[in-house]
């Protein structure tokens, strides 16, 4: 993944993990588009993801980062879109493997249920993983 533009949305549940993860991925060089939440507030989690959504169909970003307390919310509204593969990740395997076998564009990540350095970890691994392509091709072409 080449693309210098990072998405990067949460809801009130993942505003925290969101700040530390910014702070990162602009230390590795990227550009982030941070879509907000601003705040610990409550707001839907719904509206953020298809924020994100909307930038990665529009092509400002390749892929993007969301986050809520369990991640599921963000990847359940994430995966309604064509095109569009949110994976849920809670440790670095999870995100080897879904760039590597599910081509996902989309890391999905819990705030409240993955410590930082983890999140950090899962964010490089996903960054730094293509797709294997191959076997895995016809398979994620299916999704669509």
């Amino acid at each position: 993944m080449n693309n210098k533009n990072i998405t990067i949305a949460s809801d009130h549940a993942g505003y925290d993990l969101k700040n530390y993860l910014v702070k990162e991925i602009i230390n590795m060089g990227f550009k982030v588009i941070d879509l907000g939440t601003n705040s610990n507030d409550s707001v839907d989690y719904p509206d953020f993801a298809k924020m994100a959504v909307k930038n990665i169909l529009e092509k400002k970003s390749d892929v993007a980062v969301l986050i809520c307390g369990s991640g599921i919310g963000m990847s359940m509204t994430a995966n309604r879109f064509k095109g569009i593969r949110a994976a849920l990740c809670r440790d670095v395997n999870d995100a080897k493997l879904a760039r590597q076998h599910n081509n996902a564009n989309i890391l999905t990540l819990p705030g409240r249920q993955i410590d930082v350095d983890e999140a950090k970890n899962c964010f490089k691994i996903f960054i730094n993983t293509s797709f294997e392509g191959g076997r895995h091709k016809k398979r994620v072409e299916k999704i669509d």
